[in-house]
């Protein structure tokens, strides 16, 4: 899930950067370029790329999860018994 509050977007290019979390750990994820019209804090992404040396993940693709057929179920139910720990 993008961590809400975390959207930092560049003031003269497509750079953005944002992070990821499962309720158990966050990562850093650094992206140049559009992204998806459905992206938003709060929502689960689908990030391709590479961990970099410092540990902030360059993505070279970001996609939107618009409904759980993106993710497997046991993930799902592993991320809301997180989420519920947490809350």
């Amino acid at each position: 899930m993008v961590v809400d509050g975390s959207l930092k977007r560049s003031t003269d290019s497509l750079r953005v950067s944002f992070e990821l979390t499962d309720y158990e750990n966050t990562v850093k994820v650094v992206f140049t370029g559009i992204l998806p019209d459905l992206f938003r804090e709060g929502q689960g992404i689908i990030a391709q790329g590479k961990m970099d040396a410092q540990g902030v993940f360059q993505a070279d693709e970001v996609l939107a999860k618009h409904d759980e057929n993106y993710m497997p179920p046991e993930i799902a139910e592993s991320m809301k018994a997180k989420k519920e720990v947490t809350q």
